[in-house]
């Protein structure tokens, strides 16, 4: 966990500094539902999910399905946006702009897909190829949930699935690893995403 420390936006209590935390997290395999998915884009019944390893989990965040599990880093950050912006579509984008400037540092241009949430990877003449999936949930303007980008992650697991309700046969899911042929440290890409997380939401992590 990432604590660091912010400014209030309005100035106009100088004095007080809020905190504010960041969290990234390595799951165990699990299949999570966002609460506008259908289950009909889960592709295994309970006792394959039990064969396989695998948890599932309804829960309240926006978005369909996805997978989480081991070789991708998953982003919680767990903002107060009183003291940043309170618009939801702005701190989506900025979301998605962490990794597409994080995607940068290893010679990938990550982009949007207008209609589609997350960050993509677009090349001419082959599928679109998602990279990283967000889905998100704010309480009273505090952040919840947040961001999975596949650094090294087995992708075969999302064949399980029909990702975050995605079934257009132009449209696929890869990592960090699969785009550059190589293995890739996720302890390096976090530092990368603290790095450009600092300069988007300009705030200071506490020591």
């Amino acid at each position: 966990m990432i604590a660091f420390k912010r400014q209030n936006r309005d100035n106009l209590t100088p004095d007080r500094v809020q905190i504010h935390h960041l969290l990234f997290c390595e799951h165990h395999p699990v299949y999570t539902l966002g609460k506008s998915g259908s289950i009909h884009h889960l592709l295994l019944n309970e006792q394959e999910l039990a064969e396989g390893g695998f948890e599932f989990f309804k829960i309240n965040r926006g978005g369909d399905i996805t997978y989480h599990g081991p070789g991708q880093i998953t982003g919680y950050p767990i903002f107060d946006l009183d003291e940043f912006f309170t618009d939801v579509h702005k701190y989506v984008r900025y979301l998605e702009e962490v990794v597409i400037r994080t995607l940068k540092e290893y010679g990938i241009q990550g982009e949007r897909i207008e209609g589609f949430t997350g960050v993509w990877i677009q090349k001419s003449n082959t599928p679109s190829r998602k990279i990283c999936a967000i889905g998100v949930h704010l309480s009273r303007w505090v952040t919840m949930h947040g961001f999975a980008l596949n650094v090294d992650t087995n992708l075969s697991h999302f064949q399980n699935i029909v990702p975050c309700g995605i079934s257009d046969e132009n449209k696929e899911v890869t990592s960090l690893s699969k785009e550059l042929g190589r293995a890739v440290s996720l302890s390096e890409v976090k530092s990368k995403l603290k790095k450009h997380f600092r300069e988007l939401f300009d705030f200071e992590y506490l020591s």
